[in-house]
């Protein structure tokens, strides 16, 4: 199965699904205008490998802002990933800037809407 590599831009996070090593990572903003045909091919995906996970699955979430619209669709992503805890093991990763109350709150909520266990990562931001 190919990884799923989708180049961010202002708009729309970076997308990097691999297969091999069971990591699968949307890190940065997510506010696409076309957020249906932004996030389908990603949830096609997800479906597919779901067929045939890796043992362990990570899920690393790095946002640091999305809009409503993006919402329901990181949680529709999140609920195709609870197929693979059927074949082997998955985890979501929720990164947030240690001073982002409000990212935080939005990882707890994805945590009790989907069945599957959260670790939560807070960062600082390095001062040059």
């Amino acid at each position: 199965m190919e990884p799923l590599i989708i180049n961010g831009t202002d708009d729309t996070p970076t997308i990097s699904f691999d297969h091999n090593s069971g990591v699968c990572e949307i890190s940065g903003k997510s506010l696409p205008e076309e957020v249906v045909n932004f996030y389908a091919p990603v949830i096609d995906w997800v479906e597919k490998y779901a067929l045939k996970p890796k043992d362990s699955t990570v899920i690393k979430l790095k946002l640091f802002y999305f809009n409503s619209a993006s919402q329901r669709y990181l949680l529709e992503v999140l609920n195709c990933f609870e197929k693979v805890k059927d074949k082997g093991s998955v985890s979501v990763e929720w990164h947030y800037h240690e001073d982002d109350d409000e990212m935080r709150e939005s990882g707890k909520e994805y945590e009790d809407m989907v069945n599957i266990p959260f670790k939560f990562v807070s960062f600082q931001t390095i001062k040059n």
